[in-house]
């Protein structure tokens, strides 16, 4: 079983999303964050449940699609690294996977 650890990128990455829906609705906003701790979460122990990052030509970094967002993350030998959360129309910014 892999240990799953969050990059400040990520986190800072998920707590924006999560308040920009809620100026919206607070409740949407928690529902989108269980999600995505749910998603993350089978992640330890199945590291390499996600598709590879097409825009990467490296099989070590991974995605989970969540709706319209995406959750890239490196698989490395004891654990997965959450990189970031973007929602998919936006480009990827290779420097926010390092």
């Amino acid at each position: 079983m892999a240990e799953v650890r969050w990059t400040p990128q990520a986190s800072d990455d998920l707590e924006a999303i999560a308040n920009f829906i809620a100026a919206d609705s607070p409740h949407y906003a928690s529902l989108f964050a269980i999600d995505v701790l749910a998603s993350v979460e089978r992640l330890a122990t199945f590291p390499h449940s996600g598709r590879m990052v097409p825009e990467m030509n490296d099989p070590t970094m991974r995605e989970i699609i969540l709706g319209n967002y995406r959750i890239a993350y490196r698989v490395r030998q004891d654990f997965v690294e959450l990189l970031t959360v973007y929602h998919g129309a936006r480009l990827l910014d290779p420097s926010r996977l390092t």
